[in-house]
């Protein structure tokens, strides 16, 4: 029995060392290369190329180092039989939401207008005041229902919208609703997992739907977003603002015309954190259950892609 790691080098070697810690038993293959691919029963991986599970023809478990299963379920290649599961981490959850509460909170107080002040050596002290918020968080999965719980107890504003409906402390669209949810809100944080559903979702006619100038916050993936598309609702006003961690080409272009822009926001995919720890005894615990036919709770569905 042998479990396989094929990701980029830095989760590599943090998964690597904890893998070792935990479960010195088990043989761990760092790579696709290996010649015993019949041994290998599990494979743990993150944006692996189409096709490099092919080899192993005894898998057993896929496991996504992330939260995200869209680089798994875009290789046809896999088999269906074989289950895919992901990590769901309180700690993660908890990196998420103090990502977007930093982001909010620096909307709110109008921390960029102060710091364009200070630039020009300006006590702007009665220039910018709070703004008033009705944040919408568009899609309240497990990440999402964790920071829109959150903001709502802070007692900002917020509303919710997912596919299916939720039980919610604070109300909540779904299905058919999107056009009532975003008539609402002034801040958008999207949270959606990415699919072919949700692939070029914040395009320009979603934009339209803003009834109100809108702070978007895109912490989901670069695929989700049409960024020329962002750019042209912040020329027209759709838009007052960005607040961007995931991007369609990563790492974002030097060339890209998003750096430059006086009211976006940027940093390198980092809003979600993974655990290595945590996430390696998750892998553990999962395929115990694969072993033993019980149920997966981290497993994706196939036909919703998450």
């Amino acid at each position: 029995m042998r479990f396989i790691l094929i990701a980029p080098p830095v989760p590599s070697q943090k998964w690597k060392e904890q893998f070792e810690k935990i479960a010195p038993e088990i043989p761990l293959t760092i790579g696709a290369m290996t010649d015993r691919p019949e041994e290998v029963v599990c494979a743990m991986v993150w944006k692996q190329k189409k096709g490099v599970l092919s080899p192993f023809k005894n898998l057993k478990l896929i496991f996504s180092m992330g939260a995200g299963v869209d680089h798994i379920m875009e290789d046809d290649s896999i088999p269906h039989h074989i289950p895919i599961c992901r990590v769901i981490d309180p700690q993660m959850a908890f990196s998420m939401s103090n990502y977007i509460l930093m982001a909010v909170l620096n909307h709110h107080r109008s921390f960029y207008d102060f710091q364009r002040a200070k630039q020009k050596k300006q006590w702007a002290q009665f220039e910018f005041g709070e703004k008033e918020l009705k944040i919408g968080v568009l899609g309240t999965g497990f990440l999402g229902m964790d920071i829109a719980t959150k903001l709502d107890a802070l007692g900002f504003s917020v509303v919710g919208f997912s596919t299916t409906p939720k039980e919610t402390s604070f109300p909540s669209y779904s299905g058919t609703q999107l056009d009532s949810f975003l008539s609402e809100i002034n801040v958008l944080i999207c949270i959606v997992p990415y699919t072919p559903k949700t692939q070029n979702l914040l395009n320009y006619s979603f934009f339209q739907k803003l009834k109100n100038p809108t702070y978007l916050i895109n912490v989901s993936r670069g695929g989700v977003q049409v960024e020329k598309d962002i750019l042209r609702a912040l020329d027209e006003g759709l838009l007052n603002g960005t607040f961007l961690d995931v991007f369609e080409e990563e790492p974002l272009p030097k060339k890209s015309p998003l750096w430059d822009h006086p009211n976006i926001q940027i940093t390198p995919h980092i809003a979600s954190l993974t655990y290595p720890e945590q996430s390696v005894r998750q892998v553990l615990d999962c395929f115990e259950r694969v072993e033993k036919g019980l149920p997966l709770p981290q497993q994706a569905d196939r036909k919703r892609m998450y």
